[in-house]
């Protein structure tokens, strides 16, 4: 596989990602055997850019990669986000030295290793002002315990310009699919500016864009999804719709609506990197079809004929306003 050179790193990544948020209970139940089997395979594929959190899972993630990564090390790339925490399941930002010191530290400890590619910001804490938050993940780099940095959520022009004057950043990650446009507005083309990297999460609009959800009740129990305005009631059903008309776009070229829409990411300029969490081998190799998958002009005129931005019914649970600048 061709690989990129990840923002203004030296880090050389596949152009997808695995993100490991699933695997970690947040999307339902998951089997930790099928999991490291997965990331193997995820490396089998060529794909060596593994996305996880301190938080997933209360830590959870790390170990569980900790196991799959153990005597592979030097075949993966490993951006590990830190900065907020979840008590009793309610996420809490938190961007202070002391936090992102121990968040790290003890990330590394789970991992298993001295020290991690990227560790990243998880979402700007709206009190701890982004220079004190970028200069002690600085320190981390500093200390060997790091080799870069980055940033997640809540990131404006303005906030990056900022951790930008205090430290090398290398990429920026945000939440950016066919249902999730609001990048497009200022924070990708800052991003394309500076020619960092932008981390999609959530690529597969949290599972709708997979094509297998058409009602709530697809949902299991206890799933955080349930809280999210596009799945529920009549949006969920609404939504379904678009994913099916994408479907039929798909099913003409052989592929899944989760690949086809994968690739729209991937042809929309810049260093668009997807990071689609998937739990199984099965979904992982639905997923890496994307990467042969080529759109021309007209194939993506025509998904956004089908998905034009502002036609997905219903907003994230995950949206609210940046934080100030």
């Amino acid at each position: 596989m061709e690989r990129v050179t990840f923002g203004t790193s030296n880090l050389s990544v596949s152009p997808l990602g695995l993100g490991c948020y699933s695997m970690s209970g947040a999307y339902g139940p998951q089997n930790d055997d099928e999991c490291i089997a997965t990331i193997h395979r995820a490396l089998d594929l060529g794909i060596n850019l593994l996305d996880t959190s301190s938080n997933y899972g209360q830590g959870h993630n790390q170990t569980l990669i900790g196991k799959a990564i153990k005597g592979k090390r030097d075949q993966f790339v490993i951006h590990s986000k830190l900065g907020s925490i979840r008590p009793d399941g309610v996420n809490v930002v938190s961007g202070t030295p002391a936090h992102i010191r121990a968040s790290c530290e003890g990330g590394l400890k789970r991992l298993g290793i001295d020290c991690v590619d990227v560790i990243c910001i998880s979402r700007v804490d709206p009190v701890t002002p982004i220079e004190e938050s970028v200069g002690a993940m600085a320190r981390m780099v500093e200390e060997g315990k790091t080799r870069f940095i980055a940033l997640s959520k809540d990131v404006t022009p303005e906030l990056l310009d900022r951790a930008l004057a205090v430290h090398p950043i290398v990429s920026v990650q945000d939440e950016y699919s066919l249902f999730a446009r609001v990048p497009e507005d200022r924070l990708l083309p800052a991003v394309r500016a500076k020619g960092l990297a932008f981390m999609a999460f959530a690529p597969l609009g949290r599972g709708l864009l997979g094509g297998r959800l058409r009602q709530a009740a697809d949902l299991p129990e206890g799933d955080e999804r349930r809280n999210d305005e596009r799945f529920q009631g009549d949006n969920i059903r609404r939504n379904a719709e678009i994913v099916r008309a994408l479907g039929d776009m798909a099913a003409e070229k052989g592929v899944t609506v989760a690949a086809l829409v994968l690739a729209w990411l991937m042809h929309q300029g810049g260093q668009v990197i997807p990071i689609p969490s998937a739990k199984t081998r099965a979904h992982l190799e639905e997923n890496a079809k994307a990467l042969s998958l080529k759109l021309s002009a007209e194939d993506l005129a025509r998904i956004e004929d089908i998905c034009p931005r502002g036609g997905i019914a219903g907003s994230s649970y995950y949206d609210k306003p940046a934080a100030a600048s």
